[in-house]
């Protein structure tokens, strides 16, 4: 079987990522989406931004995601989960990351503005950094950053 094939039957946790930062697109909000997989590799939760819609400045999609998962599983700890996001997550998101005890993170695009990971405040170096995840940016980088490029560029025309 050819990976395309194997891709089409069973989308990667960030093609599920990226098909909830497409749903927050058509929803007018800004296109991140973030899955949360358990500790055995299956998706608990899945969200994108809803920050317009709920009128909330925190319903980002990780944010929503750890929110899902934490209630799935009857806990406010994800020990053992990895995080799939579109876009290399907010200092709040990170700190909730940290809070969470999120097991990996793996992001897409970097965010050099507004970043909080490996950019910007960089919050799981800091000393006073509970939990640090392991981190893996650049998956899916070249989807998500073209996303997030055409959602801003018709925004501005």
């Amino acid at each position: 079987m050819s990976d395309a094939a194997d891709r089409q039957q069973k989308p990667t946790p960030m093609d599920l990522a990226l098909a909830e930062a497409r749903a927050a697109e058509g929803r007018g909000e800004v296109p991140i989406g973030a899955v949360i997989l358990s500790p055995a590799g299956e998706p608990i939760a899945r969200a994108g931004n809803r920050t317009l819609e709920l009128k909330d400045p925190t319903a980002h999609a990780e944010l929503l995601a750890i929110r899902a998962a934490c209630e799935r599983l009857g806990s406010e700890r994800l020990t053992g989960c990895d995080l799939y996001v579109t876009l290399e997550p907010c200092p709040m998101c990170a700190a909730a990351i940290s809070f969470a005890r999120i097991r990996r993170l793996y992001y897409g695009a970097a965010d050099e503005k507004g970043g909080g990971v490996d950019h910007g405040p960089r919050i799981f170096s800091h000393p006073t950094c509970h939990h640090r995840p392991e981190v893996y940016g650049g998956i899916g980088e070249s989807d998500a950053a073209a996303m997030l490029r055409a959602f801003f560029a018709a925004r501005r025309a």
